[in-house]
């Protein structure tokens, strides 16, 4: 008998484009909550998670500002009072990165009226902005971020919080890697030095492809060839449970890549392709996690150009090894839904599974979560 494709529950369909969800516990509780930038609606939204009695129903949510294209937003405590804002990245004939600040009294944090909308001025039409990645790079002013862009001139580069974060105007640009298309930006300390370095994915470009940049030179490092796959959203994950992490990466028009960390003192990586099954439209994003709860890990993903019948999400179980052939597909999504974008995996209903959230954009699906039914 066939399996059944995981049931599907809608955190929010208001608006239009929805457009990647990103995680963090902004309120204490000991549960994931996201924000959302809706590209075509021009809201970025952020959503309380309201616990796994009330999950399959629609989340608390405020709309923390409206900019016009926004494509990516996360949460940050820049000004460092305790409530998390949202940072908004956007491209489109926008081209700026915008701070959300969110009210200090926590009763507040659900009223649109409480939240201000402020641009970053040295950023506006600076270039195309993707994504952004808080990270403390100074030790100085609390949050800075990394931010990354597209088109040309695109970069990855870190912007200097000041002594007083909301005066936005006194924020700095620090740029230090020439960009095509960032997709993803990860935090991870690859060479075991006790810092964290940055991890990327650059889709276009002549540069495209796989790449860390080591604190606190932020030094380029290559991880597979250059200008050779179209990547997209990648992940860091122990896939083969050695106890060094690896890359995951999906790619537009092609496998999904897993890079293998080799051990010894070296950073070196091993190349294996796992193909995507037949049916599927073209890949976005992929996760690691053990699905099915048997010891092993297994990937899910997530596609662009799923029409005409194609399926936008799966996941994938291996029979002997993550390096070798033989990789089962299973359902996931279903037939809804055309592009889906970045994944985030959590226990949303509370049954000891992990759950995958995403956002799809062309049949307005909205921001949305599938119920993992191995318990």
């Amino acid at each position: 008998m066939p399996e059944p494709p995981w049931a599907r529950h809608t955190i929010d369909s208001s608006s239009r484009g929805a457009d990647g969800v990103r995680a963090a516990d902004v309120n204490g509780d000991g549960l994931p909550d996201f924000p959302t930038g809706w590209e075509e609606g021009g809201r970025v939204r952020a959503y309380l998670n309201p616990g796994p009695g009330k999950a399959r129903d629609p989340w608390p949510a405020v709309t923390v500002g409206e900019v016009a294209s926004p494509e990516d937003a996360v949460f940050a405590d820049l000004d460092g009072d305790g409530a998390f804002d949202v940072i908004s990245s956007t491209e489109g004939k926008n081209n700026a990165i915008y701070f959300h600040w969110a009210p200090r009294e926590p009763e507040r944090y659900l009223d649109p009226e409480a939240w201000t909308t402020q641009a970053l001025p040295a950023s506006k039409d600076l270039s195309r902005w993707m994504f952004v990645l808080p990270f403390d790079v100074d030790g100085r002013h609390g949050v800075d971020f990394f931010a990354g862009s597209k088109d040309s001139p695109a970069y990855v580069g870190w912007w200097e919080s000041p002594a007083d974060p909301r005066r936005a105007e006194d924020w700095v640009w620090h740029p230090v890697y020439e960009a095509g298309w960032i997709m993803s930006l990860i935090a991870h300390d690859v060479d075991g030095d006790g810092d964290r370095d940055v991890v990327v994915s650059d889709r276009k470009g002549p540069k495209r492809g796989l790449l860390w940049l080591e604190n606190p030179t932020w030094q380029e490092h290559r991880v597979g060839p250059v200008d050779a796959e179209e990547v997209m959203f990648m992940t860091v994950a122990d896939l083969d449970q050695d106890g060094l992490d690896d890359f995951v990466a999906a790619v537009k028009d092609g496998p999904l890549l897993y890079y293998r960390r080799l051990p010894g003192e070296a950073v070196a990586w091993e190349r294996f392709e796992v193909p995507l099954p037949d049916g599927t439209g073209s890949g976005k994003a992929v996760a690691v996690a053990d699905f099915d709860l048997d010891g092993d890990m297994d990937l899910a993903f997530t596609c662009e150009h799923a029409d005409d019948g194609k399926i936008g999400a799966m996941w994938l179980s291996f029979e002997t090894s993550p390096t070798e052939p033989g990789w089962q597909a299973h359902p996931l999504s279903g037939p809804e839904g055309i592009k889906f974008d970045r994944i985030e995996l959590a226990d949303l209903d509370g049954d000891g599974d992990l759950d995958l959230i995403t956002c799809e954009e062309r049949d307005n699906l909205g921001v949305i979560w599938y119920e993992n039914p191995a318990r």
